[in-house]
């Protein structure tokens, strides 16, 4: 029994440093092959290693390196030690892809506004993914994380949103380009809806509230159907205050649609109404978590 724990703990090792392999890669790409060489301000703390980049020729992995030090000197109590070694982990893995592996790859030297889509979709989904291992790239991460530990009801991508503008907006001062802060606002944008998309899409289903008058019928049929529990709670009609149950269930958009047709079926004169739901916690779902969180 051991061996096999053992052996399941090494598979999702292996996993997560695959995730943040990949998540690195995408964000160098994102970064150094449509970002530096389009030249409009970047997010995050490879926001300023870029502009450091620009004023000083100074790499942007090293650079982002140095910005790194103090931040994560001042975040390493509040967010732990597992996160911290994590963070600082990936943040040598991304700072190593750009600053070595993206310039093996060809650069994207045509429309600005194409290479801020891009950097925003491509990079936006590599942080995703490192942040879905509880981990992150150091720098503004552990600051957005910070925050997201203190105020964990605020979505992540608006945090990152705000300290991205700000970046962005100095980055524009500083070298007076206007269409930069533009495609910049539009970088974070697009940063910022990527990380919530594919973070919380994880979690993004459907609820169905089911009146019927025969809820334990409904709700088994649900389990028979999707595999999916439910909850019965006691209801009374406005009109002939005839008793009434609802089932409440929450699965899958594939699923919602399995239990809509099943139970149509099974009670024609139900009256189901669907919610969308932007995250589900429990069984059969996952719990993102961040920084102690996750020890």
């Amino acid at each position: 029994m051991k061996l096999v724990s053992n052996q399941f703990f090494s598979k999702e090792y292996l996993k997560v440093i695959l995730m943040e392999f990949i998540g690195s890669f995408l964000v160098a790409i994102g970064i150094y092959n449509f970002a530096v060489h389009a030249e409009f301000p970047m997010t995050g703390f490879s926001g300023i290693a870029i502009i450091l980049n620009r004023l000083i020729h100074l790499p942007v992995g090293i650079g982002t390196i140095l910005l790194n030090i103090p931040v994560a000197i001042f975040c390493y109590k509040l967010l732990g030690k597992r996160f911290f070694l994590r963070s600082m982990w990936c943040m040598i893995l991304s700072s190593v892809m750009i600053d070595y592996v993206a310039p093996l790859l060809p650069t994207y030297n045509g429309s600005r506004l194409l290479a801020a889509i891009c950097t925003g979709v491509i990079a936006g989904y590599g942080y995703a993914l490192i942040y879905m291992q509880n981990s992150s790239t150091g720098g503004a991460d552990f600051i957005t994380m910070a925050v997201k530990a203190l105020r964990p009801h605020l979505p992540l991508g608006k945090i990152i949103l705000i300290f991205d503008l700000l970046i962005i907006l100095l980055g524009s001062v500083i070298f007076r380009d206007i269409d930069g802060l533009i495609y910049g606002a539009i970088v974070s944008y697009l940063f910022a809806v990527v990380v919530d998309k594919v973070m919380y899409g994880v979690n993004a289903g459907k609820l169905a509230l089911i009146v019927t008058s025969d809820g334990k019928k409904i709700a088994s049929v649900i389990e028979e159907t999707c595999q999916r529990g439910s909850t019965l709670l006691k209801a009374e009609g406005g009109y002939q205050q005839d008793k009434k149950d609802v089932v409440m269930c929450a699965c899958n958009n594939k699923q919602m649609y399995e239990v809509q047709t099943a139970v149509k079926k099974a009670d024609p004169n139900s009256f189901v109404i669907v919610l969308e739901s932007n995250e589900v916690h429990g069984e059969g779902f996952k719990m993102l978590q961040f920084g102690e969180q996750g020890k």
